[in-house]
């Protein structure tokens, strides 16, 4: 009877090239390079078929990066196991200042055969679709805030304050129009900030009107419309959460799924010593950011206004319960909090590690479609 070997393959992607390195089955088996190939489709599949054997399983790996997913699909539609390597995880000493693709690939495959890599978790072509969409809005968003910044860091310098309230009503856009500057250079430039914050509003609308008009085909959209259920999750802020993390079922736990975000304490405790520091701030930046900026609704009372009641309107019965629990409690917590004198951020951050657990139970409860 023949019995099977597995191969570890090490990759170490790059946009024109990918060095490969196995390391064959066993504790002391042979790490060897295999060498360097171009990082184009045909070349992978030659290298699957040089490695490929009757008697043989190969396990590909490499690192999450610039270069996507697109390796990783087509070893899974070649038949082998690939791992899409969370660079941020990656054990590495201290002393090794030597880094090259070679040495990269190889320790690729060898912490690969010990079991020590972690691996991230991989959307699908749709998923990634809807996930591109949001991080375009993001970054539209983004643009607009700078835009508008630069005009209002412009008439600053030139001693122009606006009076009014608050920015970018329709009072301050008055009082922009009224602007005027002697140099016609300096109102060429005030023109152009203003034409740039205009397109930087349009492209923002015609992205949120493209997100409304894609959600209804995504699988997910269950989920997105249920968690909007919970006070201070819109429609964006519930796009985002579920295109950022992803499938909310591998996560056993709350716990998981918080420390995954990032929103747990750092720890360096030793002896009968324990000492506890700022969150983690690990996983994902974005859907982090999004649970923080939905926690500060919390700090008023809790109450059904009727744009919620009509947001939540047709949603399932335990869902709304579970929202309704959770702003009971999110909002007395913050009270709590902020009673006993807390700093504000530190009390804003546990309200949004709290509604992490809510979110997840929602999500172990919808289907999707």
């Amino acid at each position: 009877m023949t019995m099977s070997t597995a191969k570890f393959i090490g990759l170490d992607v790059h946009k024109e090239t990918i060095a490969v390195a196995v390391a064959n089955d066993g504790r002391s088996g042979e790490i060897r390079f295999h060498g360097t190939i171009p990082n184009t489709p045909d070349a992978i599949r030659r290298l699957v078929a040089r490695l490929a054997a009757p008697d043989v399983t190969l396990h590909f790996c490499y690192e999450a990066g610039g270069c996507g997913y697109g390796i990783y699909r087509q070893l899974t539609d070649l038949g082998v196991e690939c791992s899409v390597i969370a660079p941020s995880v990656i054990p590495r000493k201290s002393a090794d200042r030597v880094k090259t693709d070679r040495r990269d690939a190889q320790m690729l495959a060898r912490l690969l055969r010990s079991g020590e890599l972690t691996a991230i978790w991989v959307p699908d072509e749709a998923h990634e679709a809807i996930r591109d969409l949001i991080r375009g809005r993001r970054q539209a968003k983004q643009d607009l805030v700078a835009s508008r910044q630069t005009v209002l860091s412009f008439l600053l310098r030139h001693g122009r304050k606006f009076t009014g309230r608050s920015n970018w009503t329709k009072a301050h856009w008055r009082w922009l129009s009224e602007q005027a500057f002697d140099a016609p250079h300096q109102q060429f430039v005030f023109g152009e900030g203003i034409r740039r914050i205009e397109e930087a509003q349009h492209r923002c609308d015609r992205l949120d009107s493209m997100l409304v008009e894609a959600l209804p085909q995504w699988s997910l959209a269950p989920l997105v419309q249920a968690l909007q259920a919970l006070r201070g999750v819109g429609l964006v802020v519930a796009a985002t959460l579920v295109a950022e993390i992803g499938d909310l079922s591998r996560f056993d736990t709350p716990k998981q799924l918080m420390s995954w975000l990032g929103l747990v304490p750092s720890e360096a405790s030793s002896g009968a010593r324990t000492r506890r520091g700022a969150i983690t701030k690990t996983g994902n930046r974005e859907a982090r950011a999004m649970l923080v900026e939905a926690a500060w609704s919390y700090r008023l009372p809790a109450r059904e206004e009727r744009r919620y009641q009509m947001r939540v309107e047709g949603l399932p019965e335990d869902i709304r319960a579970i929202a309704w629990k959770a702003q009971v409690r999110l909002c007395q917590r913050y009270r709590l909090l902020a009673s006993t004198g807390k700093a504000l951020p530190k009390v804003i951050t546990a309200i949004a590690r709290e509604l992490v657990g809510f979110i997840w139970d929602i999500g172990r409860r919808i289907q999707p479609i």
